[in-house]
């Protein structure tokens, strides 16, 4: 009788244990000891070609996320390499991720494709390539946030259609959540460039924070 009673104590408290750190593992999550985190792979508008620590998009938005008081600490992890296209950004997504450990991260931006433009790369090469990183990421359960790029107009409408056409179609096949064009605001806008007229300044780096901010913010906090 005392061995039985012994055994069901024994059971209650490993149960109440089990409980106990669920609990705390959930709290862990949702609370500044576990950061919201993020990656951002891109190319050198996510890796703030030009500008001075700092000044950058993802110190800039880093900033601007963390001044939102969501209750809960997001860190972004720079993944944005210059010159950059779509298939070197399919390439380095695995070593990218790794560097979260086995967790991974809770929400990757991918803001690919703008060298893909500049270069005239093919529409289809651009797309399935950034099809293939959403596959990816999809398949680990990790969730999305496009960035998209528009084609230059140089390479005449035909080009801009097709490629244009990417990042609206794969973010509603793939249930990503879009910012329609990164460099919304500031494109053509020489006081918001740099010297080169392709990349933004610490300025035009601001406009672009203050407009895609809120996108971003809403996407962190539906997946609390």
């Amino acid at each position: 009788m005392y061995l039985s009673r012994l055994s069901s104590l024994y059971s209650r408290l490993i149960a109440v244990w089990f409980i106990f750190m669920a609990n705390s593992a959930v709290f862990a999550v949702n609370s500044e000891d576990r950061p919201f985190r993020v990656l951002a792979l891109g190319d050198s508008l996510t890796a703030g070609y030009g500008l001075p620590a700092g000044d950058g998009f993802v110190d800039q938005m880093s900033q601007w996320i963390n001044a939102q008081n969501l209750g809960y600490k997001i860190t972004i992890m720079n993944a944005g390499v210059s010159g950059d296209t779509t298939t070197g950004g399919r390439s380095r997504l695995g070593w990218s991720l790794a560097g979260f450990g086995p967790e991974g991260p809770d929400l990757v931006i991918v803001a690919l494709g703008g060298n893909d433009g500049l270069r005239g790369v093919n529409p289809k090469v651009t797309r399935r390539n950034i099809k293939a990183i959403l596959e990816d990421l999809s398949g680990k359960g990790i969730d999305v946030f496009l960035v998209g790029m528009q084609a230059p107009p140089n390479l005449g409408p035909d080009y801009a259609q097709e490629f244009n056409a990417i990042y609206p179609e794969l973010s509603e096949e793939y249930g990503a959540s879009l910012y329609p064009f990164f460099l919304e605001g500031v494109a053509a806008v020489q006081s918001l460039n740099q010297p080169d007229g392709i990349h933004p300044n610490k300025e035009g780096v601001a406009i672009i924070i203050e407009k895609m901010g809120p996108y971003l913010k809403k996407v962190i906090e539906g997946q609390e």
